[in-house]
């Protein structure tokens, strides 16, 4: 369902290669989606699967820090030791200078700092491919909706100058705030949702390709599970 003029990186999710083709070359992909949708998962296995291609990946993660990664990527049953010891695979922990930003604020009793968008752009190196940024809804606290246009207008004009491939997670709480400026400026849009099917009454997991430019994408929802191995799409559409 792809432009073969556009070239691709894979997903690293089973399935979702054979709908989209793969993530376009060198453009930002949005990835949305309730707690508990899978979004770290879904994104760790796009880190993965670039990095074991040779191409050189930063994950940059604001809510936990490598450890925390690491061990979710055992319980899968990911090794990424040999990745990380090569340097073919980053992971960059913003926590700890959140919690010291915080611990400051406290201390003098200061109001809390604005996010900053472009403060992600200043922390990546320059042969880095491949960016996965979870998330940037602690880098957007306290902007107005004309300030996080304009930083993050910035962040996807800046990375695709790089021609860096990023996926970008928005936090639900942040999504009800900002969602639509962000899907204006991403090249595309992928919405992981929980529901209860109304036919079987038993709770699901589906996603919405909401957007992906150059791509013919379908409009039904795509049925995907999380199983002791990863994400996976259950079910790919007929074309």
């Amino acid at each position: 369902m792809s432009d073969e003029g556009i070239q691709r990186i894979g997903t690293g999710v089973e399935g979702l290669d054979e709908i989209i083709g793969g993530y376009p070359v060198g453009r930002s992909i949005l990835i949305t989606g309730d707690a508990g949708s899978g979004k770290t998962i879904m994104a760790l296995q796009f880190a993965i699967q670039s990095a074991r291609a040779g191409l050189r990946t930063l994950y940059i993660t604001t809510e936990e820090d490598e450890t925390d990664l690491r061990i979710q990527c055992s319980s899968l049953g990911w090794d990424i030791g040999d990745l990380l010891e090569s340097g073919t695979l980053h992971i960059l922990s913003l926590t700890a200078v959140k919690a010291r930003l915080t611990e400051a604020e406290m201390h003098i009793g200061a109001e809390p700092i604005k996010g900053n968008l472009k403060k992600i752009i200043s922390e990546i190196p320059d042969d880095i491919e491949v960016l996965v940024i979870d998330s940037i809804g602690s880098q957007a606290e306290k902007l107005t909706t004309y300030e996080f246009r304009d930083q993050f207008d910035l962040l996807i004009y800046e990375l695709k100058k790089r021609n860096i491939t990023t996926l970008i997670i928005l936090d639900s709480a942040t999504s009800r705030e900002f969602n639509e400026i962000a899907l204006f400026a991403v090249y595309g849009a992928i919405r992981l949702i929980k529901r209860e099917n109304p036919y079987t009454g038993r709770r699901e997991r589906v996603m919405d390709i909401i957007k992906m430019r150059s791509t013919r994408t379908p409009v039904e929802f795509i049925p995907y599970m999380i199983s002791d191995d990863g994400l996976r799409v259950i079910e790919v559409p007929e074309e």
